[in-house]
Protein backbone atom coordinates (compact mmCIF):
# COMPACT_ATOMS: atom_id res chain seq x y z
CA UNK A 1 0.00 0.00 0.00
CA UNK A 2 1.29 3.45 -0.92
CA UNK A 3 1.97 6.15 1.64
CA UNK A 4 -0.15 9.28 1.85
CA UNK A 5 2.52 11.27 -0.02
CA UNK A 6 2.84 8.60 -2.71
CA UNK A 7 -0.92 8.63 -3.16
CA UNK A 8 -0.98 12.43 -3.44
CA UNK A 9 1.74 12.35 -6.09
CA UNK A 10 0.09 9.45 -7.93
CA UNK A 11 -3.24 11.28 -7.94
CA UNK A 12 -1.56 14.46 -9.20
CA UNK A 13 0.10 12.41 -11.96
CA UNK A 14 -3.39 11.14 -12.92
CA UNK A 15 -2.25 7.58 -12.22
CA UNK A 16 -5.21 5.22 -12.63
CA UNK A 17 -3.72 2.65 -10.22
CA UNK A 18 -3.56 5.26 -7.46
CA UNK A 19 -7.24 6.06 -7.91
CA UNK A 20 -8.13 2.35 -7.92
CA UNK A 21 -6.16 1.84 -4.69
CA UNK A 22 -7.84 4.79 -2.98
CA UNK A 23 -11.26 3.68 -4.20
CA UNK A 24 -10.79 0.24 -2.63
CA UNK A 25 -9.22 1.45 0.64
CA UNK A 26 -12.05 2.40 2.99
CA UNK A 27 -9.47 3.59 5.54
CA UNK A 28 -8.32 6.32 3.10
CA UNK A 29 -11.35 8.55 3.76
CA UNK A 30 -9.47 10.58 6.39
CA UNK A 31 -6.58 11.13 4.00
CA UNK A 32 -8.93 12.18 1.20
CA UNK A 33 -10.81 14.64 3.39
CA UNK A 34 -7.52 16.02 4.78
CA UNK A 35 -6.41 16.69 1.21
CA UNK A 36 -9.63 18.53 0.43
CA UNK A 37 -9.25 20.71 3.53
CA UNK A 38 -5.54 21.34 2.87
CA UNK A 39 -6.17 22.26 -0.77
CA UNK A 40 -8.88 24.72 0.27
CA UNK A 41 -6.67 26.22 2.98
CA UNK A 42 -3.87 26.53 0.40
CA UNK A 43 -6.25 28.46 -1.85
CA UNK A 44 -7.18 30.70 1.07
CA UNK A 45 -3.53 31.41 1.93
CA UNK A 46 -2.80 32.06 -1.74
CA UNK A 47 -5.56 34.67 -1.87
CA UNK A 48 -4.57 36.53 1.32
CA UNK A 49 -3.01 39.45 -0.55
CA UNK A 50 -6.12 39.90 -2.65
CA UNK A 51 -8.91 39.46 -0.13
CA UNK A 52 -7.32 39.79 3.31
CA UNK A 53 -7.57 37.39 6.24
CA UNK A 54 -11.35 37.52 6.62
CA UNK A 55 -11.88 37.11 2.88
CA UNK A 56 -9.39 34.22 2.74
CA UNK A 57 -11.10 32.46 5.64
CA UNK A 58 -14.53 32.93 4.10
CA UNK A 59 -13.21 31.82 0.69
CA UNK A 60 -11.69 28.68 2.23
CA UNK A 61 -14.90 27.77 4.02
CA UNK A 62 -17.05 28.43 0.95
CA UNK A 63 -14.66 26.45 -1.24
CA UNK A 64 -14.95 23.51 1.15
CA UNK A 65 -18.75 23.72 1.16
CA UNK A 66 -18.68 24.06 -2.62
CA UNK A 67 -16.46 21.00 -2.94
CA UNK A 68 -18.94 18.89 -0.96
CA UNK A 69 -21.77 20.24 -3.08
CA UNK A 70 -19.84 19.38 -6.26
CA UNK A 71 -19.07 15.92 -4.88
CA UNK A 72 -22.73 15.31 -4.11
CA UNK A 73 -23.81 16.51 -7.55
CA UNK A 74 -21.15 14.33 -9.15
CA UNK A 75 -22.43 11.29 -7.27
CA UNK A 76 -26.05 11.94 -8.23
CA UNK A 77 -25.27 12.72 -11.86
CA UNK A 78 -22.79 9.87 -12.22
CA UNK A 79 -24.81 7.14 -10.53
CA UNK A 80 -28.43 8.15 -11.10
CA UNK A 81 -28.58 10.26 -14.26
CA UNK A 82 -25.64 9.13 -16.42
CA UNK A 83 -24.59 5.68 -15.16
CA UNK A 84 -23.23 3.00 -17.43
CA UNK A 85 -24.57 -0.56 -17.04
CA UNK A 86 -21.54 -1.59 -14.96
CA UNK A 87 -21.57 1.54 -12.75
CA UNK A 88 -21.56 0.44 -9.16
CA UNK A 89 -20.28 2.85 -6.55
CA UNK A 90 -21.03 4.24 -3.17
CA UNK A 91 -20.54 7.75 -1.85
CA UNK A 92 -17.40 6.73 0.05
CA UNK A 93 -15.62 5.42 -3.05
CA UNK A 94 -16.37 8.59 -4.94
CA UNK A 95 -15.43 10.90 -2.06
CA UNK A 96 -12.10 9.12 -1.59
CA UNK A 97 -11.13 9.29 -5.25
CA UNK A 98 -12.20 12.88 -5.86
CA UNK A 99 -10.68 13.87 -2.53
CA UNK A 100 -7.32 12.74 -3.85
CA UNK A 101 -8.05 14.59 -7.09
CA UNK A 102 -7.60 17.74 -4.97
CA UNK A 103 -3.87 17.01 -4.68
CA UNK A 104 -2.76 19.59 -7.26
CA UNK A 105 -4.75 22.19 -5.29
CA UNK A 106 -1.98 22.34 -2.71
CA UNK A 107 -0.05 24.46 -5.21
CA UNK A 108 -2.66 27.20 -4.91
CA UNK A 109 -0.80 28.33 -1.80
CA UNK A 110 1.40 30.24 -4.29
CA UNK A 111 -1.58 32.15 -5.68
CA UNK A 112 -0.34 35.34 -3.99
CA UNK A 113 2.60 35.63 -6.41
CA UNK A 114 2.09 38.53 -8.83
CA UNK A 115 1.14 37.40 -12.36
CA UNK A 116 2.51 33.88 -11.75
CA UNK A 117 -0.17 33.28 -9.11
CA UNK A 118 -3.00 34.00 -11.54
CA UNK A 119 -1.53 31.70 -14.16
CA UNK A 120 -0.78 29.04 -11.55
CA UNK A 121 -4.35 29.14 -10.21
CA UNK A 122 -5.72 28.67 -13.72
CA UNK A 123 -3.34 25.78 -14.49
CA UNK A 124 -4.05 24.12 -11.14
CA UNK A 125 -7.81 24.50 -11.69
CA UNK A 126 -7.58 22.72 -15.05
CA UNK A 127 -5.25 20.09 -13.55
CA UNK A 128 -7.70 19.42 -10.71
CA UNK A 129 -10.55 19.09 -13.19
CA UNK A 130 -8.53 16.55 -15.18
CA UNK A 131 -7.75 14.65 -11.97
CA UNK A 132 -11.42 14.68 -11.05
CA UNK A 133 -12.32 13.20 -14.45
CA UNK A 134 -9.89 10.31 -13.84
CA UNK A 135 -11.21 9.89 -10.29
CA UNK A 136 -14.84 9.81 -11.45
CA UNK A 137 -14.07 7.42 -14.31
CA UNK A 138 -12.40 4.99 -11.91
CA UNK A 139 -14.87 5.30 -9.03
CA UNK A 140 -17.92 4.91 -11.27
CA UNK A 141 -16.37 2.15 -13.38
CA UNK A 142 -16.92 3.98 -16.65
CA UNK A 143 -15.45 2.30 -19.71
CA UNK A 144 -14.43 5.60 -21.30
CA UNK A 145 -13.51 9.11 -20.33
CA UNK A 146 -16.26 10.96 -22.23
CA UNK A 147 -19.02 10.24 -19.74
CA UNK A 148 -16.74 11.15 -16.82
CA UNK A 149 -15.96 14.48 -18.51
CA UNK A 150 -19.68 15.15 -18.92
CA UNK A 151 -20.46 14.32 -15.29
CA UNK A 152 -17.62 16.52 -14.03
CA UNK A 153 -18.46 19.46 -16.29
CA UNK A 154 -22.14 19.48 -15.36
CA UNK A 155 -21.26 19.43 -11.66
CA UNK A 156 -18.51 22.02 -12.16
CA UNK A 157 -20.86 24.39 -13.97
CA UNK A 158 -23.28 24.37 -11.05
CA UNK A 159 -20.35 24.75 -8.60
CA UNK A 160 -18.97 27.67 -10.66
CA UNK A 161 -22.32 29.48 -10.80
CA UNK A 162 -22.83 29.10 -7.05
CA UNK A 163 -19.28 30.42 -6.53
CA UNK A 164 -20.00 33.51 -8.61
CA UNK A 165 -23.24 34.08 -6.72
CA UNK A 166 -21.42 33.75 -3.37
CA UNK A 167 -18.66 36.16 -4.51
CA UNK A 168 -21.24 38.75 -5.57
CA UNK A 169 -23.06 38.45 -2.23
CA UNK A 170 -19.83 38.63 -0.18
CA UNK A 171 -18.60 41.62 -2.16
CA UNK A 172 -21.97 43.32 -1.74
CA UNK A 173 -21.80 42.76 2.01
CA UNK A 174 -18.29 44.22 2.06
CA UNK A 175 -16.74 40.97 3.36
CA UNK A 176 -14.35 40.81 0.39
CA UNK A 177 -12.99 43.83 -1.43
CA UNK A 178 -14.37 44.68 -4.86
CA UNK A 179 -11.76 44.69 -7.60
Amino acid sequence: MATFTQRMLGAAKLDVNTYEEVEADTSAMGQAMALVVLANLAAGVGSLGEVGIVGALIASILALVGWFMWAGLTYLIGTKILPEPQTESDVGELLRTIGFASSPGLLRVFGFLPVVGTILNFVVGVWMLMAMVVAVRQALDYKGTGRAIGVCLIGWLVYFLVGIFAAVILTGLGLVPAE
